[in-house]
């Protein structure tokens, strides 16, 4: 049973600051994830090897300026000419996924499922079920992050599926496998906990290119 009623995302998602220090237990994809960001662009504005490698007490850049999109003044004394109009910016196209396309299924077999609005942009389900249901894998991919460090998210496991997707578990009673791992779509990964009311449910995401986008739009009918 699914209801579609637009409720307030299980977790409030901090501001983009200019910059990040690194603490004990993040990994690069934990970062992005927290942030709203693309882990690419985190890593590209960073330096960053494709091993993704990061260490405590690195302080990290959340923007390609490193000031939250900001820049400071300048002190050069303003010209007597007015300066030229530049042509209005072309509207942003939503980006286009480029990976492969992703065999999408439920992460449980049942339960109504609630599409949340997050407070500052994006979408996830809460999904109602019992405690110790089975939590699987919404698609193959590798385990990149398990850990409760995430506010709001209580014990997470998040899977990335290729270089576009990324698929978030959130509110876990128990992880049943490790960071690095290979998953197979259907692969038992968790098991159900409590939502914030202390219900059980699980909140489900499925991000593209750093965004929580729409679960419904891409998970099976049922």
């Amino acid at each position: 049973m699914l209801a579609l009623a637009l409720v307030a995302g299980c977790a409030s998602t901090p501001e983009r600051g200019g910059t990040y220090t690194v603490k004990r237990g993040d990994t690069l994809y934990s970062i992005a994830f927290r942030h709203k960001l693309d882990y690419k662009d985190l890593a590209r504005w960073n330096n960053i090897g494709r091993d993704y490698v990061i260490y405590p007490g690195q302080t990290l850049r959340l923007s390609a300026s490193g000031k939250g999109g900001t820049r400071a003044a300048s002190s050069t004394p303003r010209s007597s000419t007015p300066p030229k109009k530049s042509p209005p910016p072309a509207p942003r196209q939503p980006a286009i996924p480029t990976g492969p396309p992703v065999k999408w299924q439920w992460p449980v077999s049942d339960g109504t499922a609630t599409l949340t609005s997050r407070p500052n942009g994006g979408q996830g389900l809460m999904i109602a079920g019992k405690s110790g249901e089975d939590v699987r894998a919404a698609g193959p991919g590798r385990v990149v992050y398990t850990g409760s460090g995430l506010l709001g998210y209580g014990q997470l496991i998040i899977v990335k599926h290729n270089e576009t997707y990324l698929s978030a578990y959130g509110h876990l009673q128990s992880v049943l496998i490790q960071e690095g791992d290979a998953v197979s779509a259907g692969q038992r990964i968790a098991t159900m906990g409590n939502g914030p009311q202390g219900s059980p449910q699980l909140y489900f995401e499925i991000r593209i290119n750093g965004t929580p986008g729409n679960p419904l739009s891409l998970l099976p009918q049922r």
